[in-house]
């Protein structure tokens, strides 16, 4: 496999740099909040990530002209949707702009008044633990205070698109998990 190679010295096209980022391919969430307001927020990314085991923390960004910003920093709370195979219509509804991206979605109250989302395969409900600038982006560790989790297969975005995971025959992941961390369930 060939590599193309740019150097980043500021006179770049910042698509190469999402280009090569999109390479790597994450699961797809919705990140929701109630703002003091009562406002319902909500918005799909895929910048989530493990901080921390102990203490439970988690991580993700926003964008700084994020209209939905101001209410995730005033909450104090966020929950962490993650998304299943078969909801690729969720991710799109939470991704464009929409005066209600609730309108029509029976969502249970978490934490704060978190919107918990239906059919999900992971929610973390959390309390904001600390927000970080990050360039044109806040980054927000939470402390997760509730979780749940079921089986399924999970929405995957990778180079622009949409997919799912396909099993390895020859993996031993599971192997090195029992050994180096006595099991994720």
């Amino acid at each position: 496999m060939e590599l193309r190679h740019f150097t980043l010295d500021g006179s770049h096209d910042a698509r190469q740099l999402r280009n090569a980022l999109g390479r790597f391919p994450t699961g797809v969430t919705v990140i929701t909040t109630r703002a003091p307001n009562g406002k319902r927020e909500g918005l799909t990314a895929n910048s989530f990530a493990a901080l921390s085991l102990e203490p439970p923390l988690v991580l993700w960004s926003i964008g700084r002209k994020s209209p939905s910003l101001e209410g995730f920093l005033a909450s104090g709370h966020f929950a962490i949707n993650v998304l299943s195979a078969g909801q690729s219509d969720v991710s799109h509804r939470f991704a464009m702009p929409s005066p209600d991206k609730f309108a029509g979605i029976e969502v249970e109250s978490g934490l704060g008044g978190s919107p918990l989302l239906p059919g999900v395969l992971a929610r973390f409900e959390c309390e904001t633990e600390q927000t970080i600038d990050g360039g044109d982006h806040v980054l927000f560790v939470g402390r997760v205070r509730n979780l749940a989790f079921g089986d399924g297969e999970p929405l995957i975005f990778s180079s622009g698109r949409y997919c799912t995971a396909l099993t390895l025959l020859t993996g031993t992941a599971a192997a090195d998990l029992d050994r180096v961390w006595g099991g994720l369930g």
